[in-house]
């Protein structure tokens, strides 16, 4: 029998983001694999830590598509794409978190591209109104993705419901993010 590769990938993150340093041993056992089918699947932590953020940024962007950040009115755009984002929290938490992918380019050349993307939306809502205009779109997608990463950390350890998610990210983040006209 085959080996799921994801399933394997989605063990990782949750081992991964609660112990950074855990060991492969740690890793293969939450998977339910030996730790010799995780070395033959990823030669070691590195190939396995990239393959993850990989991984992650896969997922994270088909959500991003399936959210249409580009069409509609801008607020509800924020609303589908907190929708699309929140069961894939855990892994923007561990690509947030994990130091390792800092140096490596192609994540970080995929980090870039998702966030140029989630900003754009941003401006366009800064562009209509609907947004506060003294907060730069770059600034608010990088507070919409670390509260993104926020709630895949606070659910991971039960401060936060997964089905309380969504609304926790978008009221918090539209809280802040809303442009309000002067009393």
């Amino acid at each position: 029998m085959a080996t799921d590769r994801n399933a394997v990938l989605i063990a990782a993150v949750g081992v991964l983001s609660r112990q950074p340093t855990a060991a492969m041993d740690e890793i293969a056992r939450a998977a339910g694999i030996s730790r010799a089918t995780l070395h033959r699947m990823f030669p070691g932590r590195d190939a396995l830590v990239h393959e993850v953020g990989a991984h992650a940024l896969r997922r994270l962007n088909e959500a991003l598509d399936s959210a249409r950040p580009e069409e509609g009115d801008p607020v509800a755009a924020v609303r589908r794409l907190a929708e699309a984002f929140i069961p894939h929290a855990s892994l923007a938490a561990f690509v947030a978190g994990e130091n390792r992918l800092y140096d490596d380019e192609s994540i970080n050349d995929a980090w870039d591209v998702l966030d140029a993307r989630v900003a754009a939306l941003f401006l366009r809502g800064q562009q209509c109104g609907a947004l506060r205009v003294e907060l730069t779109a770059a600034w608010l997608s990088e507070a919409f993705l670390d509260l993104l990463a926020g709630v895949g950390w606070a659910v991971q350890e039960g401060r936060l419901a997964p089905r309380d998610s969504t609304h926790a990210l978008t009221e918090l983040f539209l809280g802040g993010a809303l442009r309000r006209d002067p009393a």
